[in-house]
């Protein structure tokens, strides 16, 4: 099932969140994903902001194809692993986002 969701590369992993309908914290202002911000504050793996490591998002156009949104330092290599933590079986349009929305610690 496609989901829509964040994600971030945290030493070298892999650290995704699907969106869950039942959730109650870090949801996005349009309520049907999550917020970056404010899902880093609920999960908070380490003592670092939620800017710190790369990041990027999963979200879906009106034609239902799947476009991942991420920091140009995420290798290409995280993408099959991004693909199956949101159930995208098919070829998502992937978007290197440039903008500050993204940045990281690697940016700096």
């Amino acid at each position: 099932m496609n989901k829509r969701g964040v994600f971030w590369i945290v030493d070298n992993k892999l650290l995704a969140f699907p969106f869950d309908e039942t959730a109650t914290e870090g949801i996005a202002k349009s309520g049907n994903t999550y917020n970056h911000i404010l899902l880093w504050e609920c999960v908070n793996p380490c003592n670092k902001p939620y800017d710190y490591y790369p990041r990027g998002r999963v979200d879906y156009n009106a034609r239902g194809v799947a476009i991942i949104y991420m920091n140009p330092y995420i290798e290409d290599k995280y993408i099959s692993e991004i693909k199956s933590a949101f159930g995208i079986t098919s070829e998502p349009v992937i978007k290197y986002d440039y903008s500050e929305h993204y940045k990281c610690y690697l940016d700096k």
